[in-house]
C-alpha cells in the first residue's frame, strides 16, 4: 500500500519504526537525541523529518504540525496498543486529574511540553499511530483523550456528528 493510501497515524507509525525504533542502531538513537533537543528550525533542518513530512503530504505552511510531532515520535520508546491517553488515566491514573486538565488546555506553545511530560509518565510507550494521529487534528481529538484518560468509550462518530 502507498504512502497516499494510508492515514496519518499509519504514516507515521512507519516512519517511526524506520527512523526511531530500532534503538539498536546508531542513526536511530542519534536522530532521536537530536529531535528530542532541536530547537523548531533543527527539527526541520532533519532530513529524515523532510521525509516523514513529504509521506504525510503537509506543506509549508504546516511545518509547524511536524515540528510539533518528530520530537514527541522521538520521545516514544514502545508501541503498544493503548493510547497515550489510556496508559495516563484509568482506575489508577499514572497523570493526575489535574495535570491531565491541564494537558487537555495547553495552547500551541505549551502543548509539545505538556505531551513530552505525559510520554515520560507513561514510560514512553503508546500507541504510536494514534499519538500521531491525535497530534496533526488536535482539536479534534482533545474529546476522545478525555474519554480515554476516565475510562470511558468515546461516543461513535453518527453522535458525534448530530451534536455539531
Amino acid at each position: 500500500m502507498s504512502d497516499a493510501n494510508k492515514g496519518p497515524g499509519a504514516i507515521a507509525y512507519g516512519w517511526w519504526s524506520r527512523e526511531i525504533a530500532p534503538r539498536d542502531v546508531p542513526a536511530a538513537r542519534g536522530l532521536s537525541a537530536r529531535l528530542r533537543r532541536a530547537a523548531p528550525l533543527g527539527v526541520l533542518c532533519e532530513p529524515a523529518v523532510m521525509q516523514l513530512g513529504s509521506a504525510l503530504g503537509l506543506s509549508p505552511a504546516q511545518a509547524g504540525q511536524l515540528v510539533r510531532l518528530a520530537p514527541l515520535l522521538a520521545e516514544v520508546r514502545e508501541n503498544v496498543g493503548d493510547t497515550l491517553a489510556k496508559r495516563l488515566g484509568g482506575s489508577k491514573p499514572l497523570l493526575s486529574s489535574l495535570r491531565f486538565q491541564r494537558l487537555m488546555r495547553a495552547d500551541e506553545e505549551e502543548l509539545v511540553d505538556q505531551l513530552r511530560r505525559a510520554i515520560q509518565i507513561a514510560d514512553r510507550c503508546c500507541n504510536v499511530a494514534a499519538l500521531a494521529a491525535d497530534v496533526l487534528h488536535w482539536e479534534a481529538a482533545r474529546p476522545r483523550w478525555c474519554f480515554h484518560y476516565f475510562g470511558a468509550d468515546a461516543p461513535s462518530k453518527d453522535i458525534e456528528e448530530k451534536t455539531e
